[in-house]
């Protein structure tokens, strides 16, 4: 039987593909986005600015909501994957939304 480390569990949850923030950040763009290209632009931003606002609650010592692992590097790739699918589904609605009127 094979398992995954913590380190891994924690990519594939709230820490990194699931992480509230940079899924927040992925719909609102890829919503307010005009072109299916544009989703590669909220997949990294989606991740860039979920790590600075964490990084930014870890510099004025608040307690993070979410404990990780891993770390920024890691956890980059995941959260551009978890911002860019969110991005697409309010992308896809979005335009379904827009066609139907």
């Amino acid at each position: 039987m094979v398992t995954l480390s913590d380190t891994w569990v924690d990519l594939f949850t709230l820490s990194g593909f699931l992480n509230p923030f940079a899924l927040l950040i992925g719909i609102y763009l890829g919503w307010r986005a005009d072109q299916p290209g544009k989703l590669w632009i909220a997949g990294f931003a989606a991740a860039a600015l979920s790590l600075i606002l964490e990084a930014a609650v870890g510099l004025i010592q608040l307690p993070l909501p979410i404990s990780q692992d891993a770390g920024a590097l890691a956890m980059f790739p995941f959260r551009f994957i978890g911002g860019a699918a969110a991005g697409g589904i309010a992308y896809w609605l979005n335009r379904r939304r827009g066609a139907a009127d």
